[in-house]
C-alpha cells in the first residue's frame, strides 16, 4: 500500500514540479518583457520568443508524466522507483526552467537596450533545457 502511495505521489511530483517550474520561468521572462517593452515595443517579438523557452519543460515533466505505466498493480510492485524518479525528474525541470527564465530575462533586458543578443540568449538559454531532456530521456529508459 505505501509502495503505491509513494508511486501515485512520484507521478504527480513529476508533473506538478515540472509545471511549477515552467510558470515560474516563463513568469520571470514575461516580466522582464513588460518592463522591456515600456522602452523598445519595437522588439516584442523577441521578448515573446524568449519568454516562451522555459515553458518546454513543463512538456517535459508531461511527457514524461504520459509515458510512465499507471497500473496499480506496477505501482505496487516499483512504488519506489517511480516516487524517486518522479521526484527527480521534476525537480530538475522545475530549477531548469527557473534558471532559463533568468537567463531569457537578462536577454530581454540587453534586446531593450539595443544589444543585438537574441541568438546569443537562446544559446545560453538551450543550457540549462539540456538538464531536462536528460532527466526526461532518463525517465524514459528506467
Amino acid at each position: 500500500m505505501l509502495a503505491t502511495i509513494l508511486g501515485f505521489t512520484g507521478l504527480a511530483l513529476m508533473l506538478a514540479l515540472a509545471g511549477i517550474g515552467s510558470s515560474i520561468g516563463t513568469t520571470i521572462a514575461g516580466n522582464a518583457a513588460e518592463g522591456a517593452l515600456k522602452k523598445n515595443p519595437e522588439k516584442s517579438s523577441s521578448y515573446m520568443i524568449l519568454s516562451a523557452m522555459p515553458a518546454t519543460q513543463g512538456l517535459y515533466g508531461f511527457v514524461a508524466f504520459l509515458m510512465w505505466p499507471k497500473d496499480i498493480v506496477v505501482m505496487a510492485e516499483n512504488g519506489f522507483l517511480y516516487f524517486a524518479v518522479g521526484l527527480a525528474v521534476g525537480a530538475v525541470c522545475l530549477f531548469s526552467a527557473i534558471r532559463q527564465g533568468q537567463v531569457c530575462a537578462n536577454g530581454i533586458v540587453g534586446i531593450s537596450q539595443g544589444h543585438d543578443v537574441q541568438t546569443n540568449t537562446m544559446i545560453y538559454a538551450a543550457l540549462p533545457e539540456f538538464y531536462a531532456i536528460l532527466a526526461l530521456v532518463a525517465a524514459l529508459m528506467i
